[in-house]
């Protein structure tokens, strides 16, 4: 199995610190005022894509052309607020979500490093173990738990086959 170092990256204790600061900061400000709804909650209401957003932006014009027309019943100044308050916050989830899908890149790409060097390690101890080399019996038996589906008479060619497997599964369940 060859080594493929996907990617090779460090913070430094300041710029950890930094974004943790950056974080607390964010979470402070919108603290009172972001909502968090159950699994459940979120089946019952949905979000406008593009097309829907731009109908309601037609209603919003409407409605402040022709305010004669805006049902008694239809609070428009709580509509108004809620159409800033959604432009405001849209910019920033774009580029949290920008943030969050390189974060979360990243750490698939880290896990992915992370796991193909642990089979190597494995896969190493099976063979040197099979060799009776003093201390490897015990550590092959316990990482050998990590396959229970495995035979422990699998050769090298069949852990291969595993590991491309196994690979597969690496973002689902390291």
């Amino acid at each position: 199995m060859t080594n493929n170092n996907l990617i090779s990256i460090t913070f430094t204790e300041e710029e950890v610190q930094q974004i943790e600061t950056a974080l607390t900061s964010i979470e402070q400000i919108i603290s009172d005022k972001v909502i968090n709804l159950t699994p459940e909650e979120r089946q019952l209401y949905g979000k406008l894509g593009n097309r829907t957003e731009n109908w309601v932006k037609r209603i919003s014009e409407y409605m402040d052309q022709k305010p004669e027309l805006v049902p008694i019943y239809l609070d428009k100044d709580e509509f108004d607020r809620d159409m800033k308050t959604r432009e405001t916050i849209m910019p920033m989830l774009r580029r949290i979500t920008g943030i969050h899908e390189s974060l979360d890149d990243t750490t698939k790409l880290l896990s992915t490093d992370i796991y193909n060097a642990s089979l190597g390690y494995y896969n190493n101890i099976k063979l040197i173990s099979r060799q009776n080399i003093p201390g490897t019996t015990n550590i092959a038996k316990d990482l050998a738990a990590q396959f229970p589906r495995r035979s422990k008479q699998a050769t090298i060619s069949d852990d291969t086959n595993a590991i491309m497997d196994t690979t597969v599964d690496v973002d689902s369940d390291i």
